[in-house]
């Protein structure tokens, strides 16, 4: 325990080395991005949901993507993991453009997400769930399946890195249940080791912690944690201030779909812009880790 302490730390100190002579300005250019965003749009009648002129992601980095509600940040992931297409923008994965490619593309690429409401298949057990997340099977195509000699090695390699994957997330003992089954935390769980099979290089997860209990609270951010020891970027969008401030190495704030903020979560915690895009009216006031004003009076000032 003691010794994979001392590796989120070295993990957590390599990413902030890296990004600390980039400027905290919206669309900081990042010494070793691995997903560039350029004038990305997307427009739902009168209303502009995204309107992202640029913005870098750091390769090997956790980086939290925080706003209001309705800032256009889950619009921005679908956008970018081919589940929604925009009005306009580009973007590239690893130096190569990914702009319209399907989802299933992506992730055969390394980009990987998860969901809000996860997306498990209920009436499938937790190992067929994990299969279905492995790369280029053999066995699905229509020759090669009448060929077990084939495929059955690989199938062999996916059941066992499953199982890995299963014990790490400790779901070993719900192999054979239905997904459906699980509880909204246990779920979580699946959809990220899900996402794992894939060997991603980035890893996008939506609201991690929504409708998760305390109990597996420090459980999901000890394996987010872990993504980033393994070398895999993670990008994520959350409410949580305090799992922002305790896990990211770099955050970027995004209101009313645009970029407003970059900066390490202490920084952007003080920034005025960000406390004005989260307090509005309240501007001036402190915003603490659960992203609330505090009062004149919790301030220890009067009214």
């Amino acid at each position: 325990m003691h010794a994979k302490t001392e590796d989120m730390a070295a993990g957590h100190a390599a990413a902030v080395e890296a990004l600390r002579d980039v400027p905290q300005i919206p669309g900081a250019s990042k010494p070793d991005p691995i997903l560039i965003v350029d004038h990305v749009s997307r427009q739902f009648g009168g209303l502009k949901a995204v309107d992202v002129a640029h913005v870098e992601i750091q390769r090997g980095a956790i980086t939290a993507l925080i706003g209001p509600n309705g800032a256009g940040k889950t619009t921005l992931f679908n956008l970018l993991t081919g589940f929604d297409k925009p009005d306009g923008g580009t973007w590239t994965f690893n130096d190569q453009s990914v702009a319209g490619l399907a989802p299933y593309r992506l992730a055969r690429m390394g980009m990987v997400r998860t969901f809000q409401l996860t997306k498990a298949l209920s009436r499938m057990s937790v190992m067929d769930n994990m299969l279905l997340g492995a790369n280029g099977q053999s066995g699905e195509r229509v020759f090669q399946a009448l060929l077990p000699f084939i495929w059955g090695g690989q199938e062999r390699a996916n059941t066992l890195r499953a199982l890995e994957l299963l014990e790490r997330f400790n779901l070993h003992e719900k192999v054979d249940d239905f997904a459906g089954s699980l509880s909204g935390g246990q779920r979580k769980l699946l959809e990220m080791a899900r996402a794992l099979m894939v060997g991603p290089e980035i890893v996008m997860l939506d609201e991690p912690m929504a409708g998760v209990n305390p109990a597996l609270t420090q459980s999901l951010l000890g394996h987010i944690k872990n993504i980033r020891e393994e070398g895999t970027t993670v990008l994520f969008v959350e409410h949580d201030m305090d799992m922002v401030h305790d896990i990211s190495d770099w955050v970027i704030v995004m209101a009313q779909g645009q970029i407003i903020a970059e900066g390490p979560p202490g920084a952007v915690m003080k920034n005025e812009q960000v406390i004005e895009a989260y307090l509005g009216s309240h501007h001036g006031s402190a915003l603490t880790d659960d992203g609330e004003s505090l009062t004149p009076e919790a301030q220890g000032g009067n009214s």
